[in-house]
């Protein structure tokens, strides 16, 4: 009867996905994967990743879109469902399988609803050690432009040994 047991946990344990049963598995957030997000967005900024931020900030963000960071980005309704429908399916606070993403998530209190990226706790965290004079300078030029120092943004890796700050180098946080 005991072997029986074994046999059948082991059954279960075995079905599971490492990432259901031990949690997030990927480093990062998933990379964008949709064509028209990136078309709307990207002709104007980074095509930020859905999974930097949770859902309700990704509502707010959408359901302002003629004050889109002092920038009228309105679209049509249609459009806007759309890419509202995407965003919400990949928020931060969905994201299953990247760390990064659940990391943003668990730092943001559930009365707050940044709109920026930059706005999150986890953000502010990973970024307190940067000088502001590396940020300002006119190849950064603002802590939202992520492409400028995380050399593989686009796929969704933010780690250290990613980062190349123009006029300083590879970041080490040691």
């Amino acid at each position: 009867m005991k072997n029986i047991a074994i046999v059948i946990t082991l059954a279960l344990v075995s079905t599971l996905s490492a990432e259901s049963y031990f949690g997030s598995t990927k480093k990062g957030v998933a990379p964008v994967d949709n064509a028209f997000y990136k078309a709307e967005c990207a002709s104007c900024h980074f095509a930020y990743q859905p999974g930097l931020l949770p859902q309700r900030s990704w509502k707010k963000l959408m359901a302002n879109l003629e004050d889109h960071f002092e920038t009228d980005a309105s679209l049509d309704t249609n459009d806007t469902k759309i890419l509202l429908n995407y965003l919400l399916k990949n928020a931060a606070d969905v994201s299953t399988g990247y760390k990064r993403s659940r990391k943003i998530s668990r730092s943001i209190a559930k009365d707050n609803t940044p709109v920026a990226v930059s706005d999150t706790p986890y953000f502010k965290k990973e970024h307190r050690e940067i000088a502001k004079r590396l940020i300002e300078q006119k190849e950064v030029k603002s802590i939202a432009n992520c492409t400028a120092c995380h050399t593989t943004a686009e796929k969704g890796l933010y780690g250290e040994r990613y980062i190349d700050i123009p006029n300083y180098g590879k970041w080490d946080d040691d």
